[in-house]
């Protein structure tokens, strides 16, 4: 099989089999799973709940109220525990994890979105497996994301994963509540989430989580959106991920509406541009060929306008006609710099460097064919 970015969601009820603790053994399964999914050469990315499980366990289970500081002093004691666990089973099989604590605002904020993306993707690059939680420490209500099956969805987006796996209690979505009516039948796929699908997530399910079907729908939705492939599917079932990832029908499958290529440039054509790049006419030649080219610095001609790395700008032949839409890899201080400047030469110029392009193609979109 080609080797799959992957991202992993584990909700509370998957960590503790159901129990108030967490599960070591379960969770050694599927860090088994992961590892061997690994060996294979798939990319993982862990999205973990369970910091507040892991809090009151180490606290004894304390009886605390619901409100905000209260959540957020038993995460601030789990999130370590829970980490630790992780990190002693994933040694087992010699992989390197790192944590990463994300809130709403990194993923919605344009440079700090790039930044979390470049980090996450070095991690990836280095053999590292990155977990993920929501850095509930320190969000308020007003920058959480709210359940990590929204914030594992927005991860697979951010990273153009080939798969999102939510494992949870649940064997997936079925036509009716399935503890209510006994002719609820299992939905195997689903080729477009709509009202209709909507309408069939029940309330929470589980005691210990924080989200039900309603969210995991959500998440898939967002997922597939982005091309992402998306299932629900029972954590306990043995090797449930191994099979996932060699067809076997398990839980519900959510197909993409989308490519991840698709996603992106319908999006740039529905903004607005922040600024400008004149580029010469070799340039334009080069992102015009078939097999489509990135823009390097050598071909800027001029910078107009200020923004950011990571804003959308219009791309304009030397004679100012625009031919497409971009988003740059530097800030508009810096490609002034580099206007004519060989690649080899960025972190020369600006003492570092995030990457060879101006633009990469896959943050491109052409307007016209020819100038």
């Amino acid at each position: 099989m080609t080797p799959q970015r992957i991202v992993v969601k584990l909700g509370t009820s998957t960590l503790t089999a159901g129990t108030r603790r967490l599960n070591r053994a379960h969770m050694l399964a599927i860090v088994g799973q992961m590892a061997r999914l690994k060996q294979q050469g798939h990319e993982l990315i862990l999205v973990s709940s369970g910091a507040q499980a892991a809090g009151r366990e180490r606290l004894g289970f304390p009886q605390l109220d619901k409100s905000l500081p209260a959540k957020q002093m038993l995460s601030a004691i789990g999130q370590s525990r829970l980490m630790s666990i992780y990190s002693d089973l994933f040694d087992i099989y010699e992989i390197v994890v790192a944590q990463v604590l994300l809130t709403r605002d990194d993923l919605n904020d344009r440079l700090r979105y790039l930044n979390a993306r470049d980090t996450l993707v070095t991690l990836i690059e280095q053999g590292v497996l990155p977990i993920i939680n929501e850095n509930d420490t320190v969000a308020t209500e007003e920058i959480r994301v709210g359940d990590n099956d929204n914030l594992s969805a927005m991860v697979a987006s951010t990273l153009e994963a080939d798969w999102l796996i939510i494992l949870t209690d649940q064997q997936g979505l079925y036509t009716a509540d399935p503890r209510r009516d006994p002719q609820a039948r299992l939905i195997s796929e689903v080729a477009h989430i709509d009202d209709r699908i909507l309408a069939l997530a029940g309330g929470v399910g589980s005691a210990v989580g924080t989200g039900g079907m309603a969210t995991k729908l959500q998440a898939a939705q967002v997922a597939t959106r982005s091309g992402v492939t998306t299932v629900i599917a029972n954590g306990a079932l043995p090797d449930v991920l191994l099979r996932l990832l060699d067809g076997e029908s398990l839980g519900t499958r959510f197909l993409p509406t989308s490519t991840h290529l698709e996603g992106r440039k319908r999006w740039l054509l529905t903004g607005k541009p922040q600024g400008q790049l004149l580029i010469d006419a070799g340039a334009v030649r080069a992102l015009q060929a078939r097999d489509g080219a990135s823009l390097l610095p050598i071909g800027l001609l001029e910078v107009r306008g200020d923004f950011q790395r990571g804003a959308e700008v219009a791309i304009c032949g030397p004679d100012g006609a625009e031919i497409g839409r971009g988003l740059v890899a530097y800030d508009s201080d810096a490609l002034r710099l580099l206007c004519r400047q060989h690649s080899a030469r960025i972190h020369d110029i600006l003492g570092y460097s995030y990457g060879d392009e101006a633009v990469h193609r896959n943050n491109f979109v052409l307007l016209k064919p020819s100038l």
